[in-house]
């Protein structure tokens, strides 16, 4: 079985020695190159062509998060796991949009790193269980605002005519439940299908679920 390449970069030489002396007892890993900055990094990355780049996110000069986007640009098959001593939430997206295959922290036990690596050799992502809530965290809140958007070109009366709608609401029912004239029920409908770019009451009703409408309507 091929050894995974692996470059260390941290501006600390105590942190490389640590890690170095701690995979150099794993005959699967191999150190291949070290580097305390950005520019050395990428010298490193482009001689030595490794299978993983183990950084610290923050570097002098050029940061770890954007020396891990001009490797992952420019090799696509070399993963870069970033190594930090704090969860910071900033750091940690950033990271994950720079294309990271890791993130974990510098208090992770030595087999925990080891089954990292191993992991990301597999090809798969992971995140340190100490911040792993908060990228949930954020997906969630990411979610509920691309939903709430979906609606913001709605009034909120155009809102209670669209939930009505998608509970199979004829124009009658929903005037009066609403205590409108059919006419200015029939009036939201026509606005509800041009502002939501659909063409008919089915493809309203549907748009309306998609979204869970029901959560964005004021009590």
């Amino acid at each position: 079985m091929a050894k995974q390449r692996i470059i260390l970069v941290d501006d600390h030489e105590v942190v490389r020695l640590g890690l170095k002396s701690l995979l150099a007892r794993h005959a699967q890993f191999e150190i291949v190159g070290e580097a305390g900055s950005s520019r050395e990094a990428l010298e490193q990355v482009n001689q030595l062509k490794p299978d993983v780049v183990i950084m610290d996110i923050r570097l002098p000069g050029t940061s770890g998060i954007e020396t891990c986007e001009q490797i992952i640009n420019t090799y696509p098959g070399t993963k870069v796991i970033m190594l930090t001593s704090y969860a910071e939430d900033e750091m940690l997206f950033s990271a994950i949009r720079a294309g990271a295959s890791g993130y974990i922290l510098k208090q992770i036990g030595s087999d925990d790193l080891i089954k990292a690596l191993e992991a990301v050799g597999r090809g798969e992502a992971l995140l340190d269980p100490a911040v792993t809530q908060r990228v949930f965290q954020e997906v969630r809140r990411a979610v509920k605002e691309e939903e709430a958007s979906a609606f913001s070109h709605l009034s909120q009366q155009e809102k209670h005519v669209l939930l009505l709608v998608s509970e199979g609401k004829t124009n009658r029912e929903i005037a009066k439940n609403l205590f409108l004239g059919e006419g200015t029920v029939r009036n939201y409908v026509s606005s509800i299908l041009s502002k939501l770019g659909v063409n008919n009451r089915a493809e309203a009703a549907a748009y309306a679920v998609q979204h869970n409408l029901r959560e964005y309507i004021a009590s």
